[in-house]
């Protein structure tokens, strides 16, 4: 199997990838199911795009057939900038009069038999014309992008701007194979199914898609920041994780603030969900206890108990997971340092 064959197939394993993404983001309940399926469609429009080239090196495709391919660009334009303004804005409710955006989408696609690509000049200036229409929405994306990441987790701005980058590099691969920059025509195809894999591991990994799981929240970066302050107090000087009976909701009362936002704040500045976050308090606690000589002779048990666990073997279990090493044996090598 040759260079291009290889490329050729790796490119179409993309297209069938996204389009299995495409399709689980339409599905997709939990998290902003709106900006879930804006992303699809950034995806489906992207796709259309690069199928058509993949299939344009099989087949000889007819000039309506390479329109609707060209349609999709017009597509992805306006539903990346959409995603954004539900991503980094605290914007709740999405305008009908938004979808207008869409129209030149549903003309391009309907109108495909009509609109000629010939390689002429015309067919030349359309192509020109819809690629600077993505490059618009690329800029309001940008400008978005700008305008809030400094409001929002640092997480998801870097998200939104890696797909914004992405989008951006696959435009600058089109125009520059228009340009004659690019030999490779199947190139553009290629770079997309990296990126489509790039996306699949983020997914998989539950990264990118997590973080549309606040979305609606009217959480702030400073206001957040403040609420971690608050959070930390409890943990730090009153020392909140010694009861074993400590919960979401105790100290969400604490604080005066729904349960939901306390959890979201643990989960965008500490990565991690709020019992995890209690735990690792009980064990630095532990860790101190037991490398401190005047609990030598205190019973494992005691020292789990005395932590804030109810039990001593999740104590062990939680222990073990953070220091690779069992209480017993923490305790052990602290002796021999």
């Amino acid at each position: 199997m040759n260079k291009e064959s290889i490329i050729l197939v790796l490119s179409c394993l993309g297209v069938v990838q996204a389009l299995f993404l495409c399709g689980y983001l339409f599905t997709l309940k939990k998290g902003n199911r709106k900006a879930n399926i804006f992303l699809a469609f950034v995806i489906l429009g992207l796709t259309i795009r690069i199928g058509k080239s993949v299939l344009n090196v099989y087949l000889d495709l007819t000039p309506w057939q390479r329109n609707l391919g060209l349609s999709g660009i017009l597509l992805t334009g306006p539903f990346l900038w959409f995603y954004g303004k539900l991503l980094l804005t605290e914007q709740k409710r999405f305008s009908n009069k938004n979808y207008f955006h869409i129209i030149p989408f549903i003309l391009f696609a309907i109108g495909c038999y009509l609109i000629p690509n010939t390689g002429n000049s015309i067919s030349y200036a359309i192509y020109i014309t819809v690629f600077f229409h993505l490059a618009i929405y690329i800029g309001l994306s940008f400008n978005i992008l700008n305008k809030y990441q400094t409001k929002v987790h640092p997480q998801r701005a870097t998200w939104y701007k890696n797909l914004s980058i992405g989008v951006t590099l696959i435009w600058l691969f089109y125009m520059g194979n228009l340009a004659g920059l690019f030999s490779l025509y199947i190139g553009g195809a290629l770079f997309f199914s990296l990126l489509i894999y790039a996306f699949s591991f983020l997914f998989l990994q539950k990264h990118a898609f997590r973080l549309g799981k606040y979305n609606t929240s009217t959480l702030d970066k400073s206001s957040s920041e403040e609420l971690m302050d608050g959070i930390r107090h409890l943990f730090i000087k009153e020392e909140v994780f010694l009861d074993n009976s400590i919960s979401l909701e105790s100290i969400a009362e604490k604080l005066s603030v729904p349960p939901r936002k306390l959890s979201q704040c643990i989960n965008e500045n500490e990565q991690k969900n709020f019992s995890d976050f209690v735990n690792g308090y009980r064990i630095e606690k532990a860790k101190a206890m037991l490398s401190d000589p005047k609990y030598a002779q205190e019973k494992i048990i005691a020292v789990a108990y005395d932590c804030g666990f109810g039990n001593v073997t999740s104590f062990n279990l939680a222990f073990k997971a953070k220091t690779q090493l069992t209480p017993s044996q923490f305790r052990n090598k602290s002796k021999n340092q």
